[in-house]
């Protein structure tokens, strides 16, 4: 059973930091591959990649946020002056490689402003 977990989600100010964590288990292939945010009402988009090296960013995010991982089912999320547009529900995906995609169940940042 493949589980994705994200945690560290808050309520924070703007200007505030939060660093998300995504643990991935449940296969020994499974590769995390970034996160993903879904504002109320509307789709959910992508926030960061991370390949073995590479990293990849939404533009309304760059500077301000970093992606990063410690093994191939461990990735962390580190955002710093969070604006209220940041506000969402922060997913991790993942891939084995049999090309099955995984996602967990999320973790609600909420910025106030």
């Amino acid at each position: 059973h493949v589980q994705l977990v994200e945690s560290g989600g808050a309520l924070v100010q703007t200007g505030g930091s939060l660093t998300l964590s995504c643990t991935g288990s449940g296969v020994t292939t499974l590769y995390i591959r970034g996160w993903y945010r879904q504002a109320p009402g509307s789709e959910r988009e992508l926030v960061a990649t991370i390949g073995n090296s590479l990293t990849t960013y939404a533009d309304s995010v760059k500077g301000r946020f970093t992606i990063s991982r410690d093994g191939p089912k461990m990735v962390y999320l580190q955002m710093n002056n969070l604006k209220p547009e940041d506000t969402g529900v922060y997913y991790c995906n993942g891939r084995d490689t049999y090309g099955d995609t995984y996602w967990g169940r999320g973790t609600q940042v909420t910025v106030s402003s």
